[in-house]
């Protein structure tokens, strides 16, 4: 893998750690590295009712020495069977990232909409939230030509980040497939429509998921003004 065992780890935990709901986090990330429950709950020595509870929030959160336990053997197990975290970082051809970064220290999402000059269509409730890292995405690409995997890989190792798209209609499609997917970003942010489909807006405050249109002229400004924030 290209990245370190140790950072792996880091960043998993944390992104399950700082999610609203550790439970579904845990699932989600199981799920996105094709391990069967049964296998984990066989490498936690516990029974896979008990860990199906964990992950379905029908037992109180574990806490975060079980997250590092349930971390560690996700990954171990990964190293064994799929090896899906290497191809995460991987890089793919005809790449739909333009560019992508985690941030050090945590940049409100209300920031990110005044960089961005963003109108905010929904989720304006949720701008106090914390944004992790960037990714800004060419959608017809993400659209046309990603994979399931390689829709995972604009996620990076923290969901709770902000997708810019560019290129944009009328914003459903983008929408439409933040929706699909089992990891949800925290932010979605489109460049380049004059008008924006009224079900994006509406799917967008079903997901609890901040939403708006950026008026800045060019790709370059976005990636610009999201790099010059704090660097991991």
């Amino acid at each position: 893998m290209s990245l370190q065992y140790d950072e792996i780890l880091k960043r998993i935990i944390g992104d399950i750690v700082l999610s609203d709901n550790v439970g579904l986090s845990m699932k989600m990330w199981r799920e996105k590295l094709n391990i069967k429950q049964v296998d984990l709950a066989k490498k936690l020595h516990i029974s896979p009712a008990v860990l199906s509870d964990y992950e379905s929030g029908r037992r109180s959160s574990p806490g975060t020495s079980f997250v590092k336990k349930y971390v560690k053997a996700l990954v171990e197990l990964d190293q064994q069977k799929n090896k899906l975290l290497g191809k995460l970082d991987a890089p793919t051809s005809e790449s739909a990232i333009l560019s992508i970064g985690e941030y050090e220290v945590p940049v409100s999402a209300k920031t990110i909409a005044e960089i961005l000059k963003v109108n905010v269509l929904g989720g304006e409730d949720l701008l106090s939230k914390q944004i992790y890292g960037y990714t800004v995405l060419d959608s017809i690409k993400t659209i046309l030509s990603m994979s399931g995997l390689d829709f995972i890989k604009i996620f990076g190792f923290n969901s709770e980040r902000v997708l810019v798209f560019t290129k944009v209609g009328l914003g459903r499609s983008p929408i439409v497939a933040v929706r699909v997917s089992q990891i949800k970003p925290r932010m979605v942010i489109l460049h380049g429509p004059k008008q924006v489909d009224p079900l994006a807006i509406e799917i967008s405050k079903k997901e609890r998921i901040i939403f708006g249109v950026s008026s800045l002229e060019t790709e370059s400004e976005i990636i610009s003004n999201l790099s010059k924030l704090n660097m991991k």
